[in-house]
């Protein structure tokens, strides 16, 4: 019982519950959200001032208590915690600029851009590492992230989006993990599963709960990240052009987008791009994909608790071993799907539930933003030239969108025929 209130991951899925359950409560039911702007006038409305202070005064002290009774000091932790939200406000405001958010540079690039630079330029200050809690807020927002794969959702395509969504993405894992350990002979297996898990399910998010699964270092996450957003930025602006030479109807089209893209959002201008259609099949794709990032997520802990990190020659893992190095948010990311999905959906309405989906989405970008500024102020430039030395990542990724993208196209030409 002890464990569930001193272990960080147990307290990434109390932090989850408790703004799922505020938000179904309506003890939260605004968290400031930035607009999107082009005048940079209007890039911080006045009005959002007050509400985005109050919403880092509250988001540091919920996290100070978790921190709190896990034992820690949170006195430095409150000192430097307004340094890391005003450039995760920062990151925002710049990356919700119309042009720069349209082409995906989004709050995210920047927020590891603005951490490196700081990190790397200048001597990271000794007083800010306290409030550099990245694993807190990574894993607290995954939980959140968990509470937006609705089954209504996933259902919505039948079985033409899971087979999509869900027959390439393991067949790919595979492939990619055995080509970056036995042909690459990359010596980090946890960047490998990282990339790996970046290229086949869904970018970002997927690269975050598998880094944080396997225990990735914060260098290893970002070249991951970095080589995935470039790449999707390229896809983003290229698939449509290639879909209209090659002349794809808009189902296919959106199904081979939402199959293929890495990001969400590019994934829906690039579908806009294609047409109104291509954009909601591709979106629904990509989402079923996100439906995947618990159970991939859970499969790479397993088997890098069995397989990877158990000595040779050494006893075969007890499940009680087992169970202590599993990664206990996953729990929470699956458990947050199910309840909203057969708890709050029958009870409330899909529309109501919806609504809540926006306060808990947005507190996950808030936490993810954090988290990245975070990676970024732990990342040397030195750390990640030996990580893309041979450049063995980058082909590691390239290889496999490849041939995500030849097998993505022929599942949709065979399910979305005639859709």
């Amino acid at each position: 019982m002890r464990s569930l209130l001193k272990k960080e991951d147990w307290w990434a899925n109390w932090l989850g519950a408790f703004f799922i359950g505020g938000a179904a409560l309506g003890l939260i039911p605004f968290i400031p959200k930035l607009p999107k702007w082009t005048v940079w006038q209007n890039a911080l409305p006045v009005d959002l001032i007050v509400p985005i202070l109050l919403w880092g005064v509250g988001l540091a002290a919920v996290t100070a208590l978790a921190l709190r009774i896990m034992g820690e000091e949170v006195r430095g932790y409150l000192k430097a915690f307004p340094a890391i939200f005003i450039l995760a406000v920062l990151s925002y405001l710049i990356g919700n600029q119309t042009t720069l958010a349209h082409y995906g540079f989004n709050d995210v690039i920047w927020a590891i851009v603005l951490g490196m630079l700081i990190s790397n330029l200048w001597k990271k200050p000794a007083w800010i590492i306290p409030a550099l809690r990245t694993e807190l807020f990574i894993k607290t927002g995954l939980v959140l992230l968990g509470a937006e794969i609705l089954f209504t959702r996933v259902l919505s395509l039948g079985g033409r989006g899971l087979g999509v969504a869900w027959i390439i993405p393991p067949t790919l894992l595979i492939v990619m993990y055995l080509y970056g350990t036995k042909v690459l002979k990359m010596k980090s297996k946890a960047l490998v599963a990282t990339v790996a898990t970046c290229t086949s399910v869904c970018g970002v998010s997927a690269a975050i709960a598998t880094g944080a699964a396997v225990k990735a270092k914060k260098e290893e996450i970002s070249a991951a990240i970095s080589v995935s957003l470039i790449v999707t930025v390229i896809m983003m602006l290229g698939m449509p052009v290639l879909i209209r030479w090659m002349g794809l109807s808009e189902a296919i089209a959106g199904a081979w987008i939402g199959g293929t893209v890495d990001s969400t959002g590019a994934v829906v201008v690039a579908g806009s791009m294609v047409g109104p259609f291509a954009m909601e099949v591709a979106a629904i794709v990509k989402m079923l994909q996100n439906a995947l990032i618990g159970l991939v997520a859970f499969a790479w802990a397993l088997f890098f608790v069995t397989r990877v990190d158990q000595e040779p020659g050494t006893e075969k893992l007890s499940i009680k071993e087992i169970w202590i190095r599993f990664p206990k948010f996953i729990l929470g990311f699956v458990g947050a799907s199910l309840f909203m999905s057969f708890v709050l959906v029958p009870m409330l309405g899909q529309g109501e539930v919806e609504g809540i989906l926006k306060v808990t989405a947005t507190a996950r970008n808030w936490l993810f933003t954090l988290a990245f500024v975070a990676i970024g102020l732990d990342s040397r430039f030195a750390n990640l030239k030996e990580i893309f030395t041979g450049q063995k990542t980058v082909k590691l990724h390239l290889v496999g969108q490849a041939v995500n993208i030849i097998l993505s196209l022929l599942a949709s030409l065979y399910f979305f025929r005639g859709f």
